[in-house]
């Protein structure tokens, strides 16, 4: 049975779901400081965010064991709620490379011990291949998790970065509950083909950044130095004329912000909430700061013509530049 996706974000009163994506405060954003880290996955959980995103290749396992110390230290309750996404395959080698994704069974038992273990946990809510092995059908991966969840070691199933066709293929092996994917204002890939057969299926759509990695949050400048590293430096959407180009678009977007007496980031993050109670965007905060703001925006509600103004200001297919670099681009289904 699919797990309704927005009960995977948030408990209590609000109505709207976010959960936490956990990468940045490990990996690809310049340094991080581990204590504001644990203080502010306690302040998520203690708002009621219960969905914590990472990967078991973010830094090398750190983000896992930062999560497991964040979690070992919360109250019982706020620990007891908390729900795991991990995503895996990504192979990695002591200088930081990347060498591919591994999506055999026997890969698949590898890599969820190893989480389960850094993370402190009996269990993984949902479980996803990072990309898609183009080495290893998809019916496969799929069929390994789903023997997880018949041993208890994993609760549901989930996709991240592929296409329709593939959507389609790992349904057909076992219960899927969501897809893990880019979306955001300048990133819309989705809404063609993938979208709407996730919305036939009964999969819901996690979407991280939202953000776009801070570049639509309304706090990126155009002479902000980048630490070594940071993935922005060799971004597409980040670069020269294209980071002109995309910050000319925030600055349409902050207008409308203004005139509803809301930040950018609250506006951006609205405006993901407001395609579907089937989408649950990961706010990417690195500290208690940004993650106030950007629950504030669980408390904006967006009118047709806040939307249409919003539409004309950045309108899809708007964004100067790839997500990804090409050599990364070449590894997501979702773009074939």
């Amino acid at each position: 049975m699919n797990l309704p996706t927005r009960t995977l974000g948030t408990t209590g009163p609000r109505t709207a779901a976010v959960g936490l994506g956990c990468m940045g405060m490990s990996a690809l954003y310049g340094d991080s400081d581990r204590a504001e880290s644990v203080a502010t996955i306690h302040a998520a959980l203690d708002a009621g965010v219960t969905l914590l995103d990472t990967g078991d290749f973010y830094a090398m396992g750190h983000n896992e064991m930062l999560i497991g110390e964040a979690l070992r230290s919360a109250p019982a309750a706020a620990r007891a709620n908390a729900l795991t996404s991990v995503k895996f395959g990504a192979l990695r080698d002591p200088d930081g490379g990347w060498s591919g994704y591994d999506g055999r069974p026997q890969a698949v038992r590898n890599f969820v011990a190893y989480s389960l273990q850094r993370l402190g946990v009996d269990h993984i809510d949902v479980y996803r291949i990072a990309r898609l092995d183009p080495d290893v059908p998809i019916e496969e991966t799929v069929g390994a998790i789903a023997e997880l969840v018949e041993k208890g070691h994993v609760r549901h199933i989930g996709l991240s970065e592929v296409g329709a066709e593939t959507i389609r293929r790992a349904a057909a092996t076992a219960p899927i509950s969501d897809l893990q994917i880019e979306y955001s204002l300048i990133s819309r890939g989705i809404e063609d083909t993938i979208l709407p057969t996730t919305r036939e299926l009964g999969i819901g759509i996690t979407a991280y950044g939202v953000l776009s990695r801070g570049l639509i949050s309304g706090h990126y400048t155009r002479d902000r130095q980048l630490a070594p590293g940071d993935f922005r430096s060799f971004s597409p959407r980040f670069q020269g004329e294209n980071l002109d180009h995309n910050l000319d678009l925030v600055e349409q977007l902050r207008k409308i912000a203004e005139q509803k007496g809301v930040s950018v980031a609250q506006i951006a993050i609205a405006w993901v909430l407001s395609r579907g109670d089937d989408i649950v965007p990961l706010i990417g905060a690195r500290s208690r700061t940004r993650l106030t703001e950007a629950l504030g925006a669980l408390d904006v509600t967006l009118d047709d013509a806040e939307l249409a103004a919003i539409e004309a200001a950045v309108p899809a297919g708007a964004a100067a530049g790839e997500r990804y670099p090409a050599a990364q681009m070449a590894h997501l289904d979702s773009e074939r």
